[in-house]
This record gives structure tokens, sequence and C-alpha cells, in this order.
């Protein structure tokens, strides 16, 4: 037993340790090259959404080598034990594509996988609507997508069932909201004073990262049952829309009540009609 161990252990441990020390290095390397590439390729767009093509790619590639590298070690060890690799490939190839015919929806999943970080359909981070899960994409995989929705409830999506992906975050996001006013409003009023508190949110140090451009009444957009809709639109950071748009409700809300600006709710008219006059004999 020493003896063995003396001619196959020690040459086991170096195979074992020669595997652990490639596995970090490739980690290490893999990132940095991606973190080179993807930074060069999306020049001009901010860091945030560079990190997240970064993550994004070096997280599949990683596993993908570490793969590679425990295999290689197993295959390399297996001569060891006295098991002839020869004779185990062979039926291993038998078995793969015994294995292929009968998971082809397994294939698919990983063929549609490539194809979305090849595209960049959407990355970790991104919030994404795809076979109807909207949510925050957690990970990505060859096989899945793991999306966190705004319960807090994760979905694991087989990325074969990926037909279509709106990305809701990807360069920018956009406001697009929808103010009501009553019918009784001078509506040239009512837009200069949202335009300005559009501009002063702007133009506020607290939020004025968040904004790509800053939002303006677009049209008269409805002419509803209660009131007149107005369509605001703007561009904001990536992300950043929901929380804009919630910020610009509370300041709209605030300075109509100073001006005296209806905002209507729905609301129904009833008639009951006159009462019809008595006559003689009833």
């Amino acid at each position: 037993m020493f003896d063995w161990f003396m001619v196959h252990g020690i040459r086991i441990l170096v195979i074992l340790l020669i595997a652990v020390v490639l596995y970090f290095i490739l980690r290490r390397v893999i990132r940095l090259l991606i973190k080179k590439h993807v930074s060069r390729q999306m020049a001009g767009e901010s860091d945030e959404e560079i990190t997240k093509r970064t993550d994004t790619l070096s997280s599949i590639l990683v596993t993908i080598g570490g793969v590679i590298v425990g295999i290689a070690a197993i295959l390399t060890i297996l001569p060891e034990f006295g098991v002839n690799i020869t004779t185990l490939l062979a039926g291993l190839g038998v078995i793969g594509l015994a294995v292929a015919f009968g998971a082809q929806s397994l294939v698919r999943d990983i063929v549609s996988g490539f194809f979305i970080l090849l595209e960049d359909q959407y990355r970790v981070g991104d919030v994404v609507d795809i076979a109807s899960v909207g949510g925050v994409v957690q990970h990505i995989g060859l096989r899945r997508t793991v999306i966190r929705d705004l319960d807090g409830v994760v979905y694991s999506v087989p990325n074969g069932k990926v037909d279509v992906a709106g990305n809701l975050t990807k360069g920018f996001s956009r406001v697009n909201l929808n103010i009501s006013v009553g019918y009784g409003e001078n509506l040239g009023r009512v837009i200069e004073v949202v335009d300005k508190i559009c501009q002063e949110m702007a133009g506020d140090p607290k939020w004025k990262a968040d904004f790509i451009s800053a939002p303006k009444v677009l049209r008269v957009d409805n002419l509803g049952d209660s009131g007149i809709d107005i369509k605001i639109l703007g561009e904001t950071k990536p992300s950043r829309q929901w929380d804009v748009m919630g910020e610009l409700r509370l300041r709209i809300k605030s300075t109509f009540d100073e001006e005296g600006i209806e905002i209507p709710w729905p609301h129904t008219k009833v008639y009951f009609g006159n009462t019809p006059p008595r006559t003689e004999g009833n």
C-alpha cells in the first residue's frame, strides 16, 4: 500500500494540485480578458453596464473552464487506478449519443442559452420580461435563466422557452407616465406647471444623476371619461425609472394641490328626473 501511494498517490495529489491551481488561474485570467474585451466593445456605456456584462460572461466561461479542467484531471487520474481510459471514452461516446437523442429539450436549452449570451439579450441585474415572467435576472446559465420578481419569488426559466425577451433596463430606461387633469383646467397652464416640476426635479442634486434627459410633456394623450390624460416622457439611467416616476408623481400631486389643479377620479352622475304631476282621480 505504501509503495502504491509513493508511486501513484503522489501523482494523483500532484494532478489534483495542478487542477486546482489551474482553475484559480483560469478564473482570474478569464475575468480579466472578458473585462478588457467588454470595456473595448462597450466603450461609452456606464461602468455598471460593463460590470453586468463582464459578470454574466465570466460566470459562464469560468464554469465551462472548470468542467473541462475537472474532466481532464479525472481522465488523467483514472490510469493510476488501472482504468483503461480508451475503452472508457468509447463507452462514454455511445452513452453520450444515446443521451443526446433522449434529451433534445436539454440540447435546445443549451443552444438557446449560448445565443442569449452571444447576442447580449440580457445580463445579470437587468429587469426583464421573458416567458410570461418579469423580474430581475439573478443568474444566466447555458441551461436556464433565474429571475426574482418584485414579490421575491424566484423563477427558473429554461432558455429554450425564451422565445421573446423584453429588457426594461438595457442601455437606458424611460419615464412613461400619464397624469390626468379635470376637463375644466387650462391645458396650457397645466403643461407649463408639469414641465416646470420636471425641470426642477432633473436639476435637484439628489436626483440629477438619475436622469439622461429631463422628462417633459409629450402630448395630450387621451380624452377620458373623467379627465384629460397628459403623457410625460423622459430618459433615466437603467433601472431608475420607477423611483423617478414615484417621486415625480409625489411632486405633481403636491404642486397641483397648491395650484388648485384638479386631478379627477371616476364618478357617475345619477339623474332621477322630476316627479310626474298628480292628476284627478289618482
